[in-house]
């Protein structure tokens, strides 16, 4: 199961920097330096999705669509994997329950995620002028539910990683 993990975590790692690295500098510099949508944790609404739209050349929404589409795609799942191998390496049979519950908020981190990712692909089709209110106001319902999940799912990898370690200490005690 360690190798597995360390594959999956390698992976996560690599599609993430490459999304820091270079998709989404690549989308800002384009967009005269306007965050991308899923940069923006606290939502957006029609006129900043119109604006960004806007300022968004057509190589750069392709880009959007096609490279950043499928980083974004593939992160969640990978994400969520590593999250849960780690949980249940790190905390084994006496942490079931933080395990389990861990894993429900991975899963739930990339659904919101990959809901999210649907609905940016459909504001970014539909372009500056062919977006509405209504299409503005699901996908950034599900960015900021994804920032929510996201800043979950590290809650509770930084619970189980101080679960292991206290766990370590007690046994190191005796």
């Amino acid at each position: 199961m360690r190798r597995v993990f360390v594959a999956t975590l390698a992976l996560t790692l690599i599609n993430y920097l490459a999304m820091l690295l270079w998709t989404l500098p690549a989308l800002i510099e384009a967009a005269g330096g306007l965050r991308p949508f899923d940069l923006r944790p606290l939502g957006y609404d029609l006129s900043q999705t119109r604006g960004y739209l806007g300022a968004l050349p057509g190589q750069a929404r392709d880009l959007y669509l096609t490279a950043q589409h499928w980083l974004d795609t593939t992160y969640p799942a990978l994400l969520a994997l590593s999250l849960i191998l780690a949980l249940h390496l790190l905390l084994g049979a006496r942490g079931v329950w933080l395990a389990r519950a861990g894993s429900v908020v991975a899963v739930l981190g990339a659904v919101a995620d990959y809901v999210e990712n649907a609905a940016v692909a459909a504001l970014l089709r539909a372009g500056a002028e062919g977006v509405t209110q209504g299409m503005v106001a699901w996908a950034s319902a599900w960015t900021v539910a994804k920032s929510a999940a996201t800043g979950a799912v590290m809650t509770v990898a930084l619970a189980a990683a101080i679960a292991a370690l206290w766990h370590r200490w007690k046994r190191s005690m005796k």
